[in-house]
C-alpha cells in the first residue's frame, strides 16, 4: 500500500472548516468526509479557532494603546545628525583622513 504523502492546507480552508465544525449545523463526521480530513485534525482546528478568536478583538485594542510617535521630532533628530555627518566628513577630508573618492 502506497503511503500518503504530507498534505499541507491553506489557512483560508482550514478556518472554512473550523466555521462550520462550531456552527454545529454537521456532524464531525460529515465534515470530515467532505473536505477529506481526519475528525480529530477538524477538532483541533475548532480549539485553535476558539482560542484565538479572542485575539482578533483584543488586537485592536492593543494596538491603540501605544503611544503615537512624534513625527517632528524624529525628523529633527534626523537632521541634526545629518548636520553631524556632514560636518566630520568635511572636518575629516580637510585633514586628509577621509578620501573623497570613496
Amino acid at each position: 500500500m502506497k503511503k500518503r504523502t504530507r498534505r499541507r492546507h491553506s489557512a483560508g480552508f482550514k478556518a472554512k472548516v473550523a466555521l462550520a465544525a462550531v456552527k454545529g449545523e454537521r456532524t464531525l463526521a460529515d465534515l470530515a468526509q467532505q473536505s477529506d480530513v481526519h475528525p480529530d485534525q477538524i477538532t483541533e482546528w475548532r480549539r485553535q479557532l476558539q482560542e484565538r478568536a479572542a485575539d482578533v478583538s483584543g488586537a485592536a485594542h492593543a494596538a491603540s494603546n501605544e503611544p503615537a510617535v512624534d513625527v517632528k521630532i524624529l525628523h529633527a533628530k534626523i537632521g541634526q545628525l545629518s548636520l553631524r555627518n556632514d560636518f566630520l566628513s568635511g572636518a575629516l577630508t580637510k585633514a586628509g583622513l577621509l578620501s573623497a573618492k570613496r
